[in-house]
């Protein structure tokens, strides 16, 4: 999987994403848990969007990914807009690093983009190391639900006025898994269109299976929201954020 070319069409492709939502509910976890400490940690945090909402909002950020070209792109926003941000390029599922966080966070489904069971449960357990005690440790996973219905065997289209694609999802070689050929179109300054193809992988699992390997892991797990959202009933929802404690 390539990040070269998407890494910078990214932003320009995901400007209705909700970073908002997420800003709003770490907050609102924050305050129902006491949390004090402004540490917090953003796991593939991918351009820094969120990143740096979350700054913004006060917290101390340090941002990890695995793609050099995602943080190039986060740490000159973050230098635009004139805010200290620590960055690292890591594996989340190899996470090595010398300090402790109140609050760590993977957001924009990007959990959903380790291949193995194994890979996901040695992230629980990274993160459970650098977590301090009753530190909070969210994320959110796409759905079984979005994974069988919108996005297996489904084909997606945009035509904007610089970038175009062709976004095709296909049934993974594993349960509940996809693979997204990306096609890009790319306007340069001559009118002439380049373009660009990537391909995506994406896994997710029952909820039932996060909450297991979480408590194997020592989490609690405090609440589970449904698109942002408490709810009784999730059989058509299409992002589950999972709220938990060390």
């Amino acid at each position: 999987m390539s990040y070269e070319k998407f890494a910078y069409l990214y932003d320009d492709l995901m400007r209705d994403v909700p970073y908002e939502q997420w800003v709003k509910v770490i907050q609102q976890q924050v305050e129902k848990h006491g949390i004090e400490g402004k540490r917090l940690l953003d796991l593939a945090c991918g351009t820094g969007e969120l990143s740096i909402c979350l700054a913004k909002s006060g917290y101390e950020v340090t941002c990890v990914d695995l793609s050099d070209d995602m943080l190039s792109v986060a740490q000159a926003k973050a230098q635009e807009s004139g805010l200290q941000l620590s960055f690292f390029e890591q594996n989340m599922a190899e996470l090595e690093l010398m300090t402790e966080f109140d609050i760590i966070g993977i957001f924009c489904d990007s959990l959903n983009y380790l291949q193995t069971e194994t890979e996901i449960k040695n992230t629980f357990r990274h993160v459970y190391h650098h977590l301090e005690d009753k530190g909070l440790f969210i994320f959110d996973v796409h759905s079984v639900y979005k994974m069988q219905h919108l996005f297996i065997n489904q084909t997606y289209a945009y035509n904007g006025d610089d970038i175009s694609y062709i976004w095709q999802c296909f049934e993974g070689e594993y349960p509940l898994s996809v693979e997204h050929e990306l096609t890009f179109f790319v306007q340069d300054e001559s009118g002439k269109y380049d373009r660009y193809d990537e391909l995506h992988f994406q896994r997710t699992y029952p909820i039932e299976q996060y909450i297991e390997w979480l408590e194997n892991s020592g989490f609690q797990v405090n609440e589970i929201l449904y698109d942002f959202k408490q709810s009784f009933s999730n059989d058509d929802c299409e992002r589950v954020l999972f709220i938990t404690s060390k």
